[in-house]
């Protein structure tokens, strides 16, 4: 009895940690777990086991293969479809869009993908889409196991309690259910949304250059017709004609073949030039995926008074230079012709030797910081890595291949290609989600083994006496909808699974909706910007209030619910 009051203050004590301080949820876990392991109720095998079960790290590898799906066309194809059409329209394609992503890849990296998409469309302003791409992402990680993490948590919890592991598919039916009520609500919704829009010139510093090519569907159309006028966070301030500057363009300037293109814009700006077709920006030929690095110039730099044409930057050091900020002048001339001075600050793309080639030049740069945006693959690379993450899912899905055993060849193809790199691995490597999720196993595994879960079932059933089995599966659903919103999804699901399990087992019905309540309810967070990671990401960049989540999250909340506890019973009969 007393292992049971022992988990249970465990328990409060995550909860009360989690709702009142400001405690990171990994430091939570992991001491709640230690403190479980150091009492010796828990064996070191048996946490070892959770810390190293195969949906946790199916999930690890999901994260870690995003690396390379990020830097596809598929964010062209996404700004693409941002491109036209009402705000209603706009929100349709976004959801669907990022809805289909988030069911094959972890939504959370769905979402870090297309904030800076959503940022450069032209249409409208972010504040409009920055939500309703939250929730998609979320309604579209319940359209599959692996779309978020809460999914593949609950199913090592379905392993663990000895029941068949859930299919690819399980949840499926349900989720394009809510996906479609989901976005039936957010449509009209996203009318009501504030229209903060970060649409200035005022801090543009980086410097860039692309070229007109031949062939290019640009050349005969003027600057208003391209759109060129239009762009969000990025000025165009010259166009090089030959030897030829023409500082002020007009709107109806006709460009022809190739013009060189001088834009002011933030580091964004790689990205929305790279995605303009017909456009070859400064150094593309070089640019394929590489992560950016930017770098102050010294005072006492050989490069100094030199423009980088002359300085032979690119054989010098192996990195080819895509942007060149000087505070807040406004430059011009094309980037090569650029007389550095101390205190440029560039943005690089470095190849195999540059590391190397600063050490040599020690005293050239003061500072070298790594940029979180990457460069785009080229089309062959974008097409081969979505082909293998495609063949990746479809051996899987056959049984032909284990999706843990075909991300791991996939993600060594991608570093041995050079497509990520081991850097970028090691920056995106998920250490508080693998300390969450290892210690919520261990103290889900405590409650199933001390009896707590089924002492805890007992008093929900008591508590709902004369509601019957479906009020059990209710009340399953609300608690974890609640424990969502106070805390986090996978805090949540870790929670609530053991209760809703011995519910079942109480009843002696299948556990199955049960699980699906848990699954669906640890995924509700719409009312906050704080239970889920994806409404947390778009928070400060949409310049949100909270109760922007709750005039949006109240409607969509309610139809979600209805939707999932009327259609469970129907897919998964107790």
């Amino acid at each position: 009895m007393w292992q049971q009051s022992f988990v249970l203050a465990l328990l409060i004590g995550i909860v009360l940690c989690l709702i009142a301080t400001k405690i990171k949820p990994s430091y939570v876990f992991a001491a709640m777990a230690s403190i479980a392991f150091l009492s010796g109720i828990i064996e070191l095998k048996d946490v070892v086991t959770n810390f190293t079960n195969a949906s946790l790290l199916t999930l690890v590898m999901l994260i870690l293969a995003s690396a390379a799906l990020e830097k596809t066309r598929l964010i062209s194809w996404v700004s693409r479809c941002l491109s036209s059409g009402r705000l209603g329209a706009v929100v349709a394609k976004l959801g669907l869009s990022t809805a289909l992503l988030s069911s094959f890849t972890n939504n959370t990296a769905v979402v870090v993908s297309l904030i800076g998409a959503v940022k450069r469309n032209q249409q409208h302003a972010p504040s409009k889409l920055l939500i309703p791409l939250s929730y998609t992402a979320i309604l579209g990680g319940t359209l599959t196991l692996i779309g978020t993490s809460t999914n593949l948590i609950i199913n090592s919890f379905v392993e663990d309690a000895g029941l068949p592991s859930l299919g690819f598919f399980a949840p499926t039916m349900i989720g394009v259910s809510v996906l479609i009520g989901g976005l039936l609500i957010l449509i009209p919704l996203s009318y009501w949304l504030p229209s903060y829009d970060d649409h200035s010139d005022e801090d543009l510093p980086y410097f860039l250059e692309a070229r007109v090519l031949a062939g290019s569907p640009l050349i005969g159309r003027s600057i208003s017709e391209n759109k060129l006028r239009a762009l969000r966070k990025l000025f165009l301030a010259e166009v090089v004609r030959g030897k030829q500057t023409i500082a002020s363009v007009q709107p109806d300037f006709v460009l022809q073949a190739g013009d060189r293109l001088l834009f002011c814009g933030d580091i964004e700006s790689v990205a929305t030039l790279q995605e303009i077709e017909g456009l070859s920006l400064f150094g593309q030929p070089h640019l394929n995926g590489q992560r950016f690095v930017e770098v102050v110039v010294s005072s006492s730099a050989s490069i100094c008074n030199t423009t980088l044409k002359h300085s032979h930057f690119r054989d010098r050091f192996d990195a080819v230079v895509v942007a060149i900020r000087r505070g807040h002048e406004r430059l011009q001339g094309g980037l090569g012709n650029i007389t550095l001075a101390a205190g440029d600050t560039l943005v690089l793309v470095p190849g195999k030797r540059f590391e190397r080639e600063r050490e040599l030049n020690g005293k050239e740069f003061v500072l070298v910081n790594d940029l979180d945006s990457t460069a785009r693959l080229d089309r062959q690379k974008s097409t081969w890595v979505l082909a293998g993450f495609a063949s990746v899912v479809l051996l899987a899905l056959c049984e032909v291949l284990p999706l843990l055993k075909g991300l791991c060849v996939f993600l060594l193809l991608c570093v041995l290609s050079g497509v990520v790199q081991l850097s970028e691995l090691r920056r995106r490597f998920p250490v508080d989600i693998i300390v969450i999720v290892g210690s919520a196993l261990s103290l889900a595994q405590l409650m199933l083994t001390t009896g707590l879960s089924s002492s805890l079932g007992t008093l929900f059933i008591s508590a709902f006496n004369g509601y019957g089995v479906f009020g059990a599966l209710v009340a399953t659903y609300l608690f974890t909808v609640i424990l969502t919103e106070l805390v986090t999804n996978n805090a949540a699901a870790a929670l609530a699974f053991p209760i809703g399990y011995s519910m079942a087992m109480t009843y002696g019905v299948d556990p199955m909706p049960f699980v699906m309540a848990v699954l669906f309810g640890a995924s509700a967070s719409f009312i906050s910007p704080y239970g889920y990671q994806t409404n947390l990401l778009v928070y400060n960049v949409g310049n949100y209030s909270l109760s922007d989540y709750v005039r949006m999250g109240i409607p969509l909340s309610l139809v979600y619910s209805i939707l999932v506890l009327s259609l469970i019973p129907q897919f998964f009969p107790f």
